[in-house]
C-alpha cells in the first residue's frame, strides 16, 4: 500500500472521503482541505479520473525539517529524482507555506527546483526544463511549522478542470464545488426517482452540466487530455488505459440512458449561448433545455411534479450592486415558494443575510468555500400547496413570560457577544422554575436541554412546557424547528455521562476563539463543545506555548486544538472511546493540526499514566463525574481525583502546570492529599463565562503547579 493525499476546497472533505472509499481506497482520513488515503497506483488513477470533489491527488515522497533554505535544499536532494523524471523532461514546482521561518512560497518553489535541477546536472550534465503549464512532473512542496512535505502531483492541473469548459462567466463556479452542491442537495436520489434539474440563473451552465454527467455516470475526468502522471517515469500506461476504457464504456452506456431533464435559464443572452457551447463540449447538449429568462419567472417543466431547483446567485462581492441583491433573493424565494411546490431547492447564498432574504426555512445549511469566500449552501424542502402552515396558537401566559425573559437575556448579552466575537453561548438556564431547561446557541442551531421535571409535575404538563420552550426559543432566536435539538438531561442508567440519543451522524461546523469545531447537535447528550469551558480552553492556549501538552479524558479534543493553536510543541490526546478520538482527530485536522506532533491514544487515563515515561509541561484533566466503562475500572471523581492527580504529578515537568476541572457540583478538592505535592490555585470563579453567571457552580477549575524547590537551601 502507498500513501496518497487528495486536496479539495474546504468544506468538501467528508464528501471526498466518501468518494475515495467508494473507489476502493483504504485508511481514509479527512484533514483540513483534503483527505489522506492508502492504496495502489490504480487507486490513485481512479481518484484522478473519478473524483468529482478533489482538486489534486498527491503522492508524498518525503517529509523532513526545513527551517532554513539549506535544510530544504538538502531534503529535496535526498530524493533520487532520476526515478521520477527524465534528464531532458519538463518540471514545475508548486509551493505553499504557513507558520514557518520560510515565508515566501515562490522562494521555496525556486529552491526546490534548483535542488532537483542541480542533481541532474551533477549526474549527467543535462537538466530538465521548466514548463509551468503541462510538465512531465509537477512537484508540490508544502512547508508548515518548519516541516516540508514533498509530493508528486499526479493530477498535474486542478481536477476541477474537467476538459469541457470552453468559456465561462464573469464569476465562474468551480466544477468540484458544483458537484458538492448537487450531492448535498440529493440530486442523485432525485434523478433516480424521476426528477428534473432546474437552474434559473445558470450562467455558463456548470451546475446543469455537472448534474447531467453525474446522472449519466460519466467520469468527471474523462475529457481531460492531461494528467501529471502521463510524463512520470513510473506511469503504468497499460493500467491507465484499462481504467480509462472502462470509464469510457460506462459513459457511453450512461449517456444512452440519460433523460433530457435539465433546464436552465439566465437573464443574459450571452451566458445562455456560453452554456450551450459548454454543454456541447461536454457531450450533453442534447439533454439540455436552455433559454433566456429572469429568475423571477422560473417555472418547473410541464408535468414534472418532482425535481431540484439549484442555483448560484450573484453575491455582490463579484457581480452587481450589493444593495440590489436582497430584492433578487426575495424574488427568487417567492418564485420557489409559488411555483415549485413539492420540489427540493438548493441555493449557494453569498452570506447569511442574503440567505435570510429568501424568506424560506432551510432544512440544512452547509459551509462551502467558493475560493476564499465562505458561502452557505442552503437546502429546502418546498412545501406542497396543500401543506399551508396552520396559524400558530397564541402563547400561554407562562410561555409569554418565558419569551419576555429570553428576549431580556439576549438584550443583556448581545453587545458583549458581538464585541468578543462569541457565536456559541448560553441564552437561558432555567431562569423560570416552571420552564426548567437550558438553551444553548451554536450559531444557527439551538440545543435545548430539559432538566427532568419533578415527580409531582404531570407528564402531559411537562411535555406541554417543553413544546412551549422549543417554540419560544425558535421564535425569539429565529431558528427553524429542524435546527433545534431537544434533549432531557438526566443521568443515564448506571451513571453514564454520554448516552446516545440518535444516529443521524450529522456534524455541523461552529467557531470559537478563531478556531473551528465539529458539533453533533442530535446524537448525544452533549454536542462535543462544552460552552461553560470556553475560558478554560482559552487559558490552556495561553499556557501551552512551547510545552508538551497532555489531554486526559479528552472527549472531542477541543482542548488539544486550543493547545496546538497556542503553539504547544506537541499534543497527546487520550480517551477510552474510539468514537471521541475520531471526533478529536477531525477537530485537529479541521484546524490544520495533523502529523506526528499530534498523537491520539485510545486508552484509560490511569493506564496511560502508569505505562508511560514521557514528561509534559501542561496537562489538562477534565474527568467525568462517574464512569463505569467495561474497558476500565469504575471511576468516581470525588473518590479518585487525588490518586489521578498524583499520577499526573509523576508525568509533570518541574515548571509544569496541571489544569484540573470537573462538573460535579458537590465536589470538594482533597487539599490534604494534594497540598504536599502542589501549589494550588482555585480558578473556579474566574473560569465561568459571563453567559453562565446564573450557574456559578457549573464547574470547578484548579491550577496545580509543582512547588519550587531551591537546590541551595539546606
Amino acid at each position: 500500500m502507498t500513501a496518497f493525499f487528495a486536496t479539495c476546497p474546504k468544506g468538501l472533505e467528508y464528501l471526498l472521503k466518501d468518494e475515495l472509499i467508494a473507489i476502493g481506497a483504504e485508511d481514509v482520513r479527512e484533514a483540513l482541505a483534503g483527505v489522506s488515503f492508502a492504496g495502489t497506483i490504480e487507486t490513485a488513477y481512479r481518484a484522478c479520473l473519478w473524483s468529482r470533489m478533489a482538486s489534486r491527488v498527491l503522492l508524498p515522497l518525503a517529509e523532513f525539517d526545513a527551517a532554513d533554505p539549506e535544510a530544504l535544499y538538502a531534503g529535496v536532494q535526498d530524493i533520487d529524482w532520476a526515478e521520477h523524471l527524465a534528464p531532458h523532461g519538463t518540471l514545475a514546482v508548486d509551493a505553499n507555506t504557513a507558520l514557518s521561518k520560510l515565508t515566501h512560497s515562490q522562494f521555496i518553489a525556486l529552491k526546490t527546483k534548483d535542488a532537483i535541477v542541480d542533481q541532474f546536472r551533477a549526474a549527467s550534465g543535462a537538466r530538465p526544463d521548466v514548463d509551468p503549464e503541462e510538465p512531465d512532473v509537477r512537484v508540490n512542496v508544502r512547508v508548515r511549522r518548519d516541516r516540508a512535505t514533498l509530493s508528486i502531483d499526479l493530477s498535474g492541473s486542478p481536477l476541477h478542470r474537467r476538459g469541457w469548459r470552453e468559456q465561462q462567466g464573469e464569476a465562474p463556479l468551480k466544477e468540484n464545488l458544483a458537484a458538492a452542491m448537487l450531492v448535498r442537495a440529493q440530486w442523485p436520489r432525485i434523478y433516480a426517482e424521476g426528477g428534473a434539474l432546474v437552474d434559473p440563473m445558470c450562467g455558463s451552465g456548470t451546475l446543469l452540466i455537472e448534474g447531467a454527467l453525474m446522472a449519466a455516470d460519466v467520469a468527471p475526468g474523462l475529457r481531460r487530455d492531461y494528467y501529471g502522471f502521463l510524463g512520470w517515469l513510473k506511469h503504468d500506461y497499460a493500467l491507465w488505459r484499462s481504467i480509462y476504457d472502462e470509464a469510457k464504456a460506462r459513459a457511453d452506456e450512461g449517456l444512452r440512458a440519460l433523460r433530457p431533464v435539465f433546464f436552465g435559464s439566465d437573464s443574459d443572452p450571452h451566458m445562455v449561448q456560453t452554456a450551450k457551447r459548454n454543454a456541447q463540449s461536454a457531450g450533453v447538449a442534447g439533454f439540455m433545455h436552455l433559454d433566456r429568462r429572469d429568475a423571477v419567472h422560473a417555472e418547473p417543466p410541464p408535468e414534472t411534479p418532482l425535481g431540484l431547483v439549484i442555483t448560484n446567485p450573484p453575491y455582490g462581492e463579484r457581480l452587481g450592486d450589493r444593495a440590489e441583491l436582497p430584492q433578487l433573493y426575495r424574488d427568487l424565494g417567492q418564485a420557489l415558494k409559488d411555483r415549485f411546490a413539492g420540489w427540493r431547492a438548493a441555493v449557494l447564498a453569498g452570506d447569511e443575510e442574503l440567505g435570510r432574504a429568501l424568506r424560506l426555512s432551510p432544512d440544512k445549511r452547509y459551509a462551502l468555500y467558493n475560493g476564499a469566500l465562505e458561502t452557505p449552501l442552503l437546502t429546502f424542502a418546498l412545501r406542497a400547496r396543500d401543506e399551508a402552515p396552520r396559524e400558530a396558537k397564541p402563547l400561554s401566559a407562562g410561555a409569554q413570560m418565558l419569551k419576555n425573559r429570553l428576549e431580556k437575556n439576549i438584550r443583556h448579552l448581545r453587545k458583549r457577544l458581538v464585541r468578543e466575537g462569541i457565536t456559541c453561548w448560553r441564552a437561558y438556564d432555567q431562569d423560570l422554575p416552571e420552564y426548567a431547561a437550558a438553551i444553548d446557541v451554536y450559531e444557527d442551531w439551538l440545543h435545548v436541554q430539559e432538566y427532568k421535571a419533578p415527580q409531582d409535575v404531570p407528564v402531559d404538563v411537562a411535555r406541554s412546557r417543553m413544546r412551549e420552550i422549543v417554540r419560544v426559543a425558535g421564535e425569539v432566536l429565529g431558528v427553524p424547528r429542524e435546527r433545534i435539538a431537544v434533549k432531557t438531561r438526566e443521568r443515564g442508567k448506571g451513571g453514564s455521562k454520554y448516552g446516545q440519543f440518535d444516529q443521524k451522524g450529522e456534524f455541523v461546523e461552529v467557531h470559537e476563539g478563531g478556531l473551528t469545531f465539529l458539533i453533533n447537535p442530535t446524537d448525544y447528550l452533549d454536542t462535543g463543545l462544552f460552552l461553560d469551558h470556553r475560558l478554560v480552553r482559552a487559558r490552556i492556549r495561553e499556557l501551552a506555548a512551547g510545552k508538551h501538552f497532555l489531554n486526559l479524558f479528552a472527549y472531542t479534543g477541543t482542548a488539544s486544538v486550543y493547545a496546538a493553536a497556542g503553539d504547544a510543541r506537541d499534543t497527546t490526546t487520550v480517551d477510552l472511546s474510539g468514537t471521541y478520538l475520531d471526533w478529536a482527530s477531525r477537530n485537529l485536522a479541521l484546524n490544520g493540526f495533523t502529523g506526528n506532533r499530534h498523537r491520539l491514544v485510545q486508552e484509560d487515563a490511569f493506564t496511560f499514566l502508569r505505562s508511560r515515561s514521557m514528561q509534559y509541561g501542561l496537562i489538562y484533566v477534565d474527568p467525568p463525574t462517574f464512569s463505569n466503562s467495561k474497558k476500565a475500572d469504575d471511576f468516581d471523581v470525588q473518590r479518585d481525583h487525588a490518586a489521578l492527580l498524583l499520577l499526573c504529578a509523576e508525568r509533570l515537568l518541574p515548571d509544569g502546570v496541571i489544569v484540573f476541572s470537573n462538573n460535579y457540583r458537590r465536589f470538594q478538592l482533597d487539599r490534604e492529599a494534594l497540598e504536599p505535592h502542589f501549589a494550588i490555585e482555585d480558578w473556579s470563579a474566574a473560569s465561568i463565562p459571563f453567559d453562565f453567571a446564573r450557574r456559578h457552580d457549573i464547574h470547578g477549575c484548579w491550577l496545580l503547579r509543582k512547588p519550587f524547590v531551591n537546590p541551595w537551601k539546606t
